[in-house]
């Protein structure tokens, strides 16, 4: 196969001054077999006067390149170089180009994916061609400032619906017409075509519609009020703030198979991954993502479709806006008002590791040199921090101000494309604040500010100190100015060892007089701390149980606890009132641990004997998860995980026998989950399995069923035969990739062997079940038997990733990577692999990752054998070092 080309960002900024794009019709044929369509493309385009002998190229990766004619002169298809065609010469004015190609369909979720249901036989296709990959759909000049006008026919078998971002007419014979479009971004176009099940309503004389496989049509119809009403409100919402009405003409969102990525913004076709169509039993806390993520999509309809960044380095200026609206229009917009909780514990987190790790990087990166590198900075940054840092933004500068400077910004720019610096002046025009020194301080640094608190107690006073951590100085004198609450503010510690300002809020917390295990709030207080130092409190009365920085998690930050806060914490934090407020101390718990201050066992500890009392789903998963993954599985050494996975069933049973009451049946559906994956003995959730049901409830779904028998075989108490029968009861997509998850998990050498074999010396498996088949082949409980593969991973993944692409190579780096063993020798390796074996950048970046996780997990483990590590709760001085 011939070498593919990058695009880099000189190439984008010299074609982009060199041509103007005006329009494509795209003819692409479904009908012609299983491996391969047709993908016919016109393309008209001008050069720019002034540009005498213009030499470009246009994008495809075609499986056969069958002929090319510029302005009817036929062009060799042998000139083909990777996946560039030249076009030399070109004389200013206008030009049309025609391309006739085969092109492979794909199972990895890139360019066209093709999927057959194993539940009923029947065929999709959709595409996903985000970033590079339109290329493996039809000929485009193909960078995110070249925008144009599309038209789209795609013929499709008889009997399929074809949905694409546009209306789309059947004009017979399994022909298909769609609507001519806006100016788009290449990678923006969409087609959906298969026997879908659809949903169908109109919304402000708009058409929308929901799409399923037509096996998951009962499920999709379960929910489809549910859908189609967050879809409405989110809807309503943004024309409330925004002045910019919706851009296209209609909005569909299919629920396709086998897709990378949550969802993806098309405009008019947003596609989800069909997960999000339940077959089992969910939680709120689930239902809640749902209807995030539609509110994100929906909000990308403006933020990136109708206003598109230039170049990949404004990555931030999708997706950081999607996320923080998509999580503050679901707190407005619909039931699920809980959403910054669900961001600040499965989200925010995400952030906070990946700025920690040597691959961070600016939300606005000041340059990214190719699509390649573009592509790895889709992470916990640009989504997380970034969305944190607009929170911070808007409490700064109020939400006011910022809809204004954003509906001046879409109005700039409706349907073109924009950068950071259009998008600041276009915040500066409304607002005297100096919104260019916020994104020099926010989106060009990297790393995690964290905010250290000294206290000090004297003649019935109490003051708080904020200090970044490294900062030193001198305090200046307090402000004589007192608040309403009796609080006031002291000057700046100078000089400053900080990034960034925060505007935070700090809860004032005291015992509860009538009960012991609860706090009440004395009062909460604003507190600027600049980026030049620290801020201070002083208030009169006795000192506070809890000082708890950054109250409200309105910036992004990790905080740390005097010693006497953190008493209370451990003694009294399911006692916090507000459940964001408890995700601020778990979240400070658990960066704790990671930067080895904290023990694993005090946080283990910790939620023995707070998550049995905690009520939000939110985090009773999040603590679980973490302590189950991060803690038991790798911080602890082996001879401690044992007890590790006692101490987590033995709050899962509380919290089972907590929920007996029926009340509560997204707690208990939580707690079962978690006692599943923690077994250690088999006996129980065998007797669940055979019973069907767990006494009391719930019964075994199928998501259940393939949870218990994962487990079971993990802890080789069953067979390929239970498995095999267990597929023929489910025999849906899902039961497949339960069913090599399974297999992948027996103890079992042969097992072993052929789970390796399928994932890396043969490219049959899709993307999911690649993801399944790896999920199952690594378990802790059996480090020794699966020993000789961790040094087998490195130049397998390298090579698997260099003929797959960067879907596999991304899920070879995220699922197949060897995390469990946590030694120097396996760093080593991977150390060495970095150095020597020149991975691709995809799987580059997650090795990269990865082995920075590893070495966390293996200092954490150093620390516990010396014993090295602070603990809390000593003198206020030790404390404040030890960071807890």
């Amino acid at each position: 196969m011939a070498c593919m080309s990058v695009l880099t960002r000189d190439e984008a900024q010299t074609r982009a001054q060199l041509l103007d794009v005006h329009h494509y019709h795209v003819d692409l044929d479904l009908t012609v077999g299983e491996d391969t369509f047709d993908s016919r493309t016109l393309i008209r385009f001008s050069v720019r006067t002034g540009q005498d002998g213009t030499d470009t190229f246009v994008e495809l990766k075609p499986a056969e390149l069958r002929s090319a004619t510029l302005d009817g002169q036929p062009l060799d298809p042998a000139r083909l170089d990777g996946n560039r065609l030249p076009l030399t010469d070109l004389a200013p004015g206008e030009h049309e180009l025609r391309i006739d190609a085969a092109m492979r369909y794909s199972r990895t979720g890139e360019g066209m994916h093709r999927f057959t249901d194993p539940s009923d036989g029947e065929t999709y296709v959709y595409t996903q061609l985000f970033m590079e990959d339109v290329q493996r759909v039809f000929a485009a000049f193909d960078q995110p400032d070249l925008k144009a006008v599309f038209d789209l026919t795609v013929k499709a078998p008889e009997g399929w619906t074809v949905l694409t971002n546009g209306i789309a007419e059947h004009t017979g014979g399994g022909a298909w017409k769609a609507a001519t479009t806006p100016p788009l971004s290449t990678y923006l176009v969409a087609v959906a075509a298969g026997p879908w099940h659809s949903v169908r309503t109109e919304h402000r004389g708009l058409p929308f519609g929901i799409h399923c496989r037509r096996s998951l049509a009962p499920h999709l119809d379960a929910d489809a009020d549910e859908i189609l009403d967050v879809t409405r409100a989110c809807f309503d919402r943004y024309h409330e703030k925004f002045e910019e009405p919706y851009p296209f003409d209609s909005y569909d969102q299919a629920f396709v198979p086998e897709f990378n990525a949550g969802a993806m913004e098309n405009p008019g076709l947003v596609t989800f991954r069909d997960e999000f169509v339940y077959r089992s039993a969910v939680t709120d806390t689930e239902r809640q993502t749902r209807a995030m993520v539609i509110a994100h999509e929906m909000a990308h309809m403006w933020f990136g479709d109708l206003v598109t960044l230039r170049w990949w380095d404004d990555i931030w200026l999708n997706e950081s806006f999607a996320e923080y609206m998509g999580y503050q229009t679901t707190a407005e917009a619909t039931r699920f008002t809980g959403t910054w909780t669900e961001f600040g514990l499965s989200r925010k987190s995400w952030g906070y590791d990946a700025d920690q790790r040597p691959t961070t990087h600016p939300v606005a990166p000041e340059a990214v040199d190719d699509t390649a590198s573009a592509l790895l900075n889709f992470d916990g940054i640009s989504y997380a921090k970034g969305a944190s840092a607009l929170r911070q933004l808007v409490a700064w500068l109020g939400e006011k101000d910022f809809l204004a400077g954003i509906n001046t910004h879409f109005r700039r720019h409706r349907f073109g494309n924009a950068t950071l610096a259009d998008f600041i002046d276009s915040l500066a025009s409304a607002t005297d604040r100096d919104v260019h020194a916020w994104a020099q301080a926010w989106l060009r640094t990297t790393g995690v500010d964290t905010l250290v608190p000294t206290v000090r107690a004297d003649h019935g006073n109490w003051h708080l100190d904020i200090a970044h951590r490294g900062s030193s100085g001198t305090w200046s004198a307090p402000d004589p100015a007192k608040d309403r609450d009796g609080l006031k503010h002291v000057g700046s510690l100078t000089p400053g060892g900080g990034t960034r300002p925060h505007r935070i809020t700090v809860g004032v917390y005291d015992h509860d007089l009538h009960d012991a295990g609860r706090l009440t709030l004395r009062t909460r207080v604003e507190a600027d701390v600049p980026a030049t130092g620290g801020a201070g409190i002083s208030a009169g009365g006795p000192r506070p149980a809890l000082l708890l920085l950054n109250d409200g998690d309105l910036t992004y930050a990790k905080i740390r606890f005097d010693a006497e806060s953190f008493r209370t914490v451990r003694e009294n934090l399911s006692g916090l009132p507000d459940p964001l407020s408890r995700t601020v101390v778990w979240n400070a718990l658990r960066d704790a641990v990671r930067d080895g201050e904290l023990a694993p066992d005090v946080y283990l500890e910790t939620a023995r004997a707070h998550l049995p009392r905690e009520s939000d789903l939110a985090l009773v998963e999040a603590v679980l998860s973490f302590a189950r993954v991060h803690i038991a599985d790798r911080c602890l050494a082996p001879g401690q995980r044992p007890a590790a996975l006692a101490t987590l069933a033995s709050v899962c049973r509380d919290l089972i026998r907590r929920t007996e009451d029926g009340d509560h049946p997204g707690l208990r559906l939580i707690a079962v989950r978690h006692f599943i994956d923690v077994a250690a003995h088999p006996d129980t959730i065998a007797a669940w399995l055979a019973d069907g049901t767990v006494p009391g409830g719930p019964e075994l779904d199928p998501e259940l069923r393939w949870r218990v028998l994962a487990r079971l075989a993990v802890l080789g108490a069953t067979d390929e035969s239970a498995i095999a029968a267990e597929l023929e009861r489910d025999p849906s997509a899902s039961g497949q990739e339960g069913a090599a998850r399974c297999r992948a998990a027996l103890p079992d050498p042969d097992a072993k062997r052929a789970a390796w074999e399928a994932m890396f010396a043969s490219d049959d498996l899709s993307n999911y079940l690649f993801t399944a088949t790896a999920q199952g082949f690594w378990q802790p409980e059996q480090a020794d038997l699966v020993a000789p593969y961790v040094a087998r991973y490195y130049a397998d993944a390298v090579a698997l990733s260099a003929r797959r692409g960067p879907a596999i190579a991304a899920a070879a780096g995220r699922y197949a990577f060897p995390a469990h063993a946590v030694d120097a020798e396996h760093l080593r390796l991977g150390r060495a692999c970095l150095r020597e074996d020149d991975p691709i950048p995809a799987l580059r970046r997650k090795l990269d990752d990865q082995l920075d996780d590893l070495a966390r997990a293996l200092r954490v483990r150093e620390a516990g054998r010396t014993g090295e590590r602070a603990e809390p709760g000593e003198p206020e001085e030790t404390a404040a070092r030890s960071g807890v």
